[in-house]
């Protein structure tokens, strides 16, 4: 497959989703848009059939789903690339997109949007969110694939490999509302001391958990949530 061409400079305004881009984080490195790549772009094929990273201790959990996978490929090529901190903090803005826009969340779900315009529309998606060329075309070949459906759970794997890479073991934390900043760092300093290295929260809202928090490691788990509680009593009111 060809390398990515020079990307187009990207309309100041912004078109048809109505999303609102964070600004990026001041350590982010610059984004390389235009620059080509070092190596043909997700030659799928290939990728998707890896056994493991050299240096990444993985779960063999995250290899054996199809959303692993892709995120996989998706890592190896960004690590390859040097660019795992520019791709991360583009799928932080394309989770961001995904919870904020409704017709997003629809062009990923909707089993009606056919494979073209579906990827007409993230390439004009990813063009508005300013995407470096990794992340626009990871979404492109979603798209072509009619694996859009599985974004949300790559998204998840990529952290969760970003976090294997850094040395940062991925805590999952679901909390009824959300958490602030403050409270965030509390419950980080919380885990740490627990399981005696560094954590990077990936915060979750379900407000049918009602209240309380549910924090997953791996394969622990710890609910606090006012839902088990609840279930709890219920069934040995039973007994």
């Amino acid at each position: 497959m060809a390398s990515v061409r020079a990307a187009r400079p990207v309309p100041k305004r912004r078109r048809r989703l109505g999303l609102h881009k964070p600004s990026p984080p001041a350590n982010r490195p610059a984004t390389h848009a235009g620059a080509p790549l070092r190596r043909p772009l997700f030659a799928y094929e290939g990728l998707l059939g890896i056994g493991g990273l050299q240096g990444v201790d993985i779960s063999a959990g995250i290899q054996a789903s199809l959303s692993g996978r892709y995120a996989t490929a998706l890592f190896q090529l960004a690590r390859d690339e040097r660019a795992i901190d520019t791709v991360s903090a583009d799928l932080d803005t394309v989770r961001a997109a995904l919870a904020e826009s409704a017709e997003f969340r629809l062009l990923t779900q909707s089993p009606l949007i056919g494979r073209r315009d579906a990827a007409r529309a993230v390439a004009a998606a990813a063009g508005t969110l300013q995407l470096s060329p990794i992340a626009s075309n990871f979404l492109g070949v979603l798209a072509r694939n009619g694996r859009l459906r599985e974004l949300g759970a790559i998204l998840r794997a990529f952290k969760a490999l970003v976090a294997a890479h850094r040395g940062v073991t991925e805590a999952q934390v679901i909390s009824a509302h959300p958490l602030d900043a403050t409270q965030l760092g509390a419950l980080k300093d919380r885990l740490k001391a627990r399981f005696g290295r560094e954590v990077a929260i990936d915060a979750q809202v379900d407000p049918a958990i009602l209240g309380g928090l549910v924090v997953r490691m791996g394969s622990r788990q710890i609910d606090g949530s006012i839902r088990t509680k609840i279930n709890m009593l219920a069934n040995a009111m039973k007994g």
